[in-house]
């Protein structure tokens, strides 16, 4: 059996850049294990394909949370990608980093090394930005990076509206003035195609003899002998058992539900919890599972005048049709844009010295009431997320089955701050729907989300059909405190050769969308690997 230097669990947004970045090091070995198969076909590569992707069980995870709707409507389901690339193959491709204010704060709470000043050459190395380089935009890096090619008047005019209530317009959101609105940024080629992880890093990486990857193969455990952790444990998903041994570091990269997953299963969480789960206690780490911070939205649809303004009736028929020919001859199209099509970084609280919300815009609407089923009538939405939510939910491992289903909690909106949040955020909306600038285009909201006036109605519709970012992070939260599951280099306290990189590190919300984050501290993240080996040898 081959012993590997590094075994990373989970080809996601961190797991490629670590196997990229580990295996350049042409000394050791690499093996990366995926659950998922390839995520390269032409439906991942199409940017609108993940309508589809995030509705197959071959490309995408489901996991029931307890977080029950109270109309009735059954238990909230959460989607991560399974595939090479992970959920960077199945999201919306937003690339929104957050700004210097939030990797300083995560240097207070877990070390200097995450400062603006370590994390930005990071962020500048993984990106080619379409816009050329300047002070704030890398080029040259792997992952592509462009602005919408072709605002439409409803863009336009969404933009202007912001404007009109007195925010800054921004060409681009890594501009480090984080407040303004402005179309989006997304890593899609110039050819209209997503750029994921795996397509970034692992296309040129698998060349490397140093690299290995297996796919198809569920990880269960993390298994530790003596103190330290000497490999991991699953089955291929014909059944068979698997085992991989490293003689350097095991390093998780499953992801917020999947990585505090495995740690529990191998015996390293709160005890309690695992004793009542029957899983005997290998390390006693209360953090593990717990403390989730996970954005909380409402999609907020209003009523257009003309079709023209609105995609909604571009996904079906000969339409649907008609735009996959013109993505195929590489046209730029509605195929060719990510989910959302502008963002606005605003200020609802007055105590806010920064902003504390972000909105997100698209010219679709979808009945979140009926299915999410696309609306037949010309619409677009609008939804807005807390952008350093203070609520915490947990993961938890409720058997020593590892296919029994996961004990994921939300708790959404258990925080004042946050429910105050939620409520400035939907009158700031409304406010903004209201400006001169839109009124051309839109009838007004619908009946949806209309009937919510007060603060109590809008809460309960919150509660009612409120949904997950699909952003948790710190379920194996990182700090200088021991309290804390990972030491600042994202090692575990009390386990040898053990670490985690994936979005589950973050103590608290980067302000904005994960995928960019989690990439940029899988980058740093290899750094802080490379340093600690060359000190051990």
């Amino acid at each position: 059996m081959t012993t590997f230097d590094y075994i990373i669990v989970g080809a996601g947004s961190a797991g490629c850049v670590l196997a990229e970045q580990l295996s350049a090091d042409h000394s050791v070995n690499v093996l990366l294990v995926e659950e998922g198969r390839s995520g390269d076909t032409f439906v991942i590569n199409m940017p609108k394909g993940f309508g589809k992707t995030l509705a197959d069980p071959t490309t995408a995870h489901f996991y029931p949370t307890v977080n029950a709707r109270e109309d009735g409507g059954g238990q909230e389901v959460w989607i991560r990608g399974k595939m090479l690339g992970g959920s960077s193959g199945v999201n919306g491709m937003v690339w929104n980093r957050g700004v210097a204010a939030d990797y300083d704060r995560l240097a207070e709470l877990a070390g200097d090394q995450w400062s603006w000043e370590h994390m930005r050459p990071a962020f500048l190395a993984l990106e080619n930005h379409a816009s050329g380089p300047s002070e704030d935009r890398g080029v040259g890096g792997p992952i592509e990076v462009k602005t919408h090619p072709a605002p439409s008047p409803l863009l336009k005019a969404w933009v202007e509206a912001g404007r009109e209530m007195g925010l800054p317009v921004k060409q681009d959101h890594s501009d480090p003035r984080q407040e303004g609105t402005g179309p989006l940024q997304w890593n899609i080629d110039a050819k209209g195609r997503r750029v994921s992880a795996a397509k970034g890093f692992l296309k040129r990486a698998r060349r490397r003899p140093n690299l290995k990857v297996e796919t198809g193969i569920r990880t269960d455990r993390v298994i530790v002998e003596n103190g330290r952790a000497v490999g991991i444990a699953g089955v291929r998903d014909d059944g068979t058992p698997v085992e991989f041994r490293s003689q350097g570091e095991v390093i998780l990269s499953a992801g917020a539900i999947g990585s505090p997953r495995i740690l529990q299963l191998s015996g390293i969480g709160s005890g309690q919890d695992l004793k009542a789960a029957g899983i005997d206690v290998v390390l006693d780490s209360e953090g593990v599972g717990r403390h989730m911070r996970e954005h909380s939205l409402i999609l907020m649809n209003w009523r257009l005048k003309r079709m023209r303004d609105s995609v909604n009736n571009q996904f079906t028929g000969p339409r649907l049709l008609a735009n996959v020919a013109k993505h195929v001859a590489g046209k730029p199209n509605i195929m060719s844009y990510g989910s959302s099509e502008a963002a606005a970084f605003v200020k609802v609280l007055p105590e806010s010295e920064r902003p504390d919300s972000q909105l997100m815009y698209s010219p679709y609407s979808v009945a979140t009431d009926k299915g999410m089923a696309m609306e037949q009538e010309p619409g677009m939405q609008v939804y807005a997320m807390t952008l350093r939510p203070r609520s915490e939910g947990h993961v938890l491992v409720r058997s020593n089955d590892p296919a029994a289903m996961l004990e994921i909690d939300p708790r959404f909106l258990t925080d004042e701050y946050d429910q105050r949040a939620a409520i400035g955020q939907f009158r700031f909306v409304r406010t903004l729907m209201a400006q001169p600038a839109l009124q051309p285009f839109i009838h007004g909201e619908t009946a949806f989300t209309a009937g919510a006036q007060t603060d109590a109605e809008i809460l309960d519709l919150f509660r009612r059909y409120g949904q997950a970012g699909y952003h948790a992070t710190a379920t194996v939260r990182m700090g200088k405190d021991n309290s804390a599951p990972l030491d600042g280099r994202l090692r575990l306290r009390g386990i040898e050769g053990l670490r985690v990189v994936d979005c589950s590190v973050f103590p608290e919300m980067i302000a904005g969308n994960t995928n960019a984050p989690t990439m940029g501290m899988a980058m740093r993240a290899a750094r802080l690997i490379h340093e600690d080996r060359r000190q051990r040898n």
